[in-house]
């Protein structure tokens, strides 16, 4: 097998796909973990393997360097087992991490249920001995695609907190510090918090996505309770559904930082939420 130099987890998602896109743009040799059919650029390397069994992970980390991890579960249960596979054969990870990790250390507010599983992972990643860099990104400007159905359906998206703002963060922003880490050493025991360029409303982003796809779309408000028994409805984990939307909740009060540590990193300006619909356009038509 040829070998590669960085090995890139999560490679079909949002994050992942946008590290292996500037990877492989750059030259730099590129290996993507798939648990199924995948297609990626010519010579981007694809190999099987789930996060959730170690020992599927040798040949994806053979000649491997570094390591870009996303974390697929609620929970940190085989985590290092995994963090393990990967230090007997590379030397860095860069962990996508969360900006609420670290809460309830050092006397801190107690974590979220949602976000303990990352200062779990940042805790095993840190006592390895590998290199590493953890991100701490506000919410993902993607998670937004949740509302593409109702948007194309019926233009009105009914959800919780029309006056939620967050400073969201365009996944190829995450992607380009990521690609920092793992190619340069400026980051290596940095744990950065990275966010959008402003704060923007729920309601505002509908907006933003109806200029974007060229017709009107309005925000419905709904009260918090009939958002949970929608997200039940939808499948998502009673832990999952009990954590997000309270935090959320509390976030109308005391709003996440706005900084520029993408632009610091990458030396190029956080992109927008603007932008970001504009780039996502068709998933919304």
């Amino acid at each position: 097998m040829t070998q590669a130099k960085i090995l890139v987890t999560g490679a079909t998602g949002k994050v992942g796909g946008a590290v292996v896109a500037q990877l492989h743009a750059a030259g730099v040799p590129v290996r993507a973990l798939v648990r199924g059919e995948a297609d990626f650029p010519e010579g981007v390397q694809a190999v099987r393997g789930d996060l959730g069994d170690p020992a599927s992970l040798d040949t994806a980390l053979e000649g491997v360097d570094a390591v870009f991890l996303v974390w697929p579960f609620l929970s940190a249960e085989g985590a290092a087992d995994v963090i393990d596979a990967i230090g007997k054969r590379g030397r860095r990870v860069v962990y996508l991490s969360s900006a609420g990790a670290g809460a309830g250390a050092e006397g801190e507010a107690p974590g979220e249920a949602i976000t303990m599983f990352h200062t779990e992972l940042e805790r095993l990643i840190e006592a390895s001995g590998l290199e590493w860099t953890a991100l701490r990104p506000t919410g993902f400007a993607s998670n937004t695609l949740g509302w593409a159905e109702e948007v194309r359906t019926t233009g009105v998206v009914r959800a919780p907190l029309a006056g939620l703002a967050r400073p969201l963060i365009h996944e190829a922003d995450m992607a380009a510090v990521a690609v920092k880490a793992l190619t340069t050493d400026t980051l290596l025991g940095a744990r950065p918090l990275l966010t959008g360029p402003e704060l923007i409303t729920q309601e505002r982003q509908v907006v933003l996505i109806g200029e974007a796809v060229g017709r009107p779309v309005r925000f419905e408000e709904i009260s918090l309770d009939e958002a949970v028994e929608q997200m039940k409805a939808a499948g998502y984990p009673a832990e999952l559904v009990e954590a997000v939307l309270p935090a959320q909740a509390r976030l109308l009060d005391d709003p996440e930082p706005v900084n520029d540590e993408v632009e610091r990193i990458t030396g190029t300006p956080a992109r927008s939420f603007r932008e970001w619909a504009v780039d996502h356009a068709a998933d919304f038509r």
